[in-house]
């Protein structure tokens, strides 16, 4: 249900459940605390991107029918230890967001450095709705995004965002039509993969802590 496909610098990481809109399980969430653990400790990654199987959803957030009782699953610390694993990496990670983006799928995506869309993709994350707190690194990366009010616009007014809103509030950073994401996605890497690791790392760093 985690596809990954290392291809020397770049690392390619696949959410690959389309027939449940690739919602995330507990155990999906473990693979992905593995991947970007090995990850961490990878001496040739350069890039890592994060995408979804299927043409309409890039991830639906938790797997709320894994378990009867749903707050087992939204609750657990596994969300934030994936995110925070994520956004910790030393190298370039984009998240190309083949589809709609929901509930706790905006973990992974928020976690990255760069957000790309299709045209049709949906952005919203029904947490006061559902009964459910989002995850707080969550709260905090998109509110460093986009700001207090448009945050509030997503999680206290449940509000959902099209692809060219979320382009403009700057939740996404490009629109990209589905035929050209390997053509895009090449480009934004290019840098990183033909640079120092050290010196990517180092200037990662320097945008996040200052």
């Amino acid at each position: 249900m985690i596809d990954l496909v290392r291809d020397g610098a770049n690392w390619t990481v696949t959410l690959n459940r389309p027939d449940k809109a690739n919602a995330l399980s507990l155990e999906m969430l473990e693979r992905l605390d593995a991947i970007f653990t090995d990850a961490a400790h990878s001496p040739d990654l350069r890039a890592l991107v994060v995408t979804g199987a299927g043409e309409r959803v890039f991830c639906a957030g938790a797997d709320l029918g894994q378990a009867k009782d749903a707050t087992s699953i939204t609750t657990n610390p596994i969300w934030e230890r994936v995110s925070g694993r994520l956004a910790a990496l030393p190298c370039l990670t984009i998240a190309a967001l083949n589809g709609t983006l929901a509930g706790g799928g905006f973990g992974v995506a928020l976690a990255c450095d760069l957000r790309i869309a299709v045209p049709t993709a949906k952005f919203f994350y029904p947490v006061l709705k559902n009964g459910f707190l989002p995850q707080p690194s969550d709260v905090t990366r998109m509110r460093d995004l986009i700001g207090p009010a448009r945050t509030k616009l997503i999680l206290l007014a449940g509000q959902k965002l099209s692809a060219q809103t979320a382009l403009e509030v700057g939740l996404i950073d490009q629109i990209v039509k589905p035929s050209d994401f390997s053509s895009v996605i090449a480009q934004l890497t290019e840098a990183a993969i033909g640079g120092d690791k050290m010196i990517l790392a180092t200037i990662k760093n320097m945008i996040n802590t200052t």
